[in-house]
């Protein structure tokens, strides 16, 4: 069995935070492959189903995001799973949003979810860090966080979802690199809406603008000899 983490906060007031996208892609996995409805287990949500052979655990955390170990805890001890076993998808303010990166070890970065889980399993476990992108300063990062995602982020957001979700399986094979291939092409670089937006309508006044008129070079007095002399007479 594998044991996939969404990471979020219990509650409708929470539901479209930024930090709730690992409740977000562990709902769309369920939702995809049709697992059971979600009950109450390990001071969590869980549900449980089988995608491509791999008998897979779905768990959200309802003891909010800076105890969220205790629920990864106690379910990793009843089903006697090592850390390898577990994949934990979060939130990362160090990435650009619609970035992934999977990793398993490293450091919690300040993500209060992740220090909690480091605290019950170790830091063997698997990491799907799904960017969300800075703000720009530490005191804006709270309010970054527990914010609603943007209209305009439903561009990455959802096609990334999609393909998480489509291809959770290979978390549980342990094929990290492969998993980061599909989701790289299902959400490709680019310019930002809002960047696209600007060269449309830069686009719009260039075409609207009317050509700047040129200047009419002399034929004949001073000026005319002048340049004659520098570039030679091509009349």
């Amino acid at each position: 069995m594998h044991l996939i983490v969404g990471l979020g906060n219990p509650g409708a007031e929470y539901a479209g935070h930024r930090h709730n996208v690992g409740f977000m892609a562990v709902d769309e996995i369920a939702r995809r492959h049709t697992f059971p409805p979600f009950r109450q287990k390990f001071s969590a949500l869980v549900s449980e189903g089988m995608i491509d052979g791999e008998k897979l655990l779905l768990l959200k955390p309802q003891t909010f995001m800076n105890r969220s170990g205790d629920a990864v805890g106690q379910a990793a001890k009843f089903y006697k799973l090592a850390p390898a076993d577990i994949s934990v998808i979060h939130d990362e303010l160090d990435l650009a949003p619609g970035k992934v990166r999977i990793k398993s070890g490293g450091g919690h970065g300040g993500h209060n979810g992740l220090r909690s889980i480091e605290a019950h399993l170790g830091k063997d476990f698997v990491r799907v860090r799904i960017g969300i992108g800075h703000p720009g300063h530490k005191e804006r990062v709270n309010p970054h966080v527990l914010s609603n995602f943007h209209k305009a982020d439903g561009e990455w957001l959802e096609p990334l979802l999609d393909a998480l979700a489509k291809n959770a399986g290979l978390l549980a094979k342990g094929d990290a690199a492969g998993l980061m291939n599909k989701l790289a092409l299902a959400v490709p670089s680019g310019e930002k809406p809002q960047a696209k937006a600007a060269l449309k309508a830069q686009s719009h006044i260039r075409q609207a603008r009317p050509a700047a008129p040129q200047a009419k070079v002399p034929e004949t007095g001073p000026m005319a000899n002048m340049l004659k002399k520098l570039f030679g007479d091509k009349g």
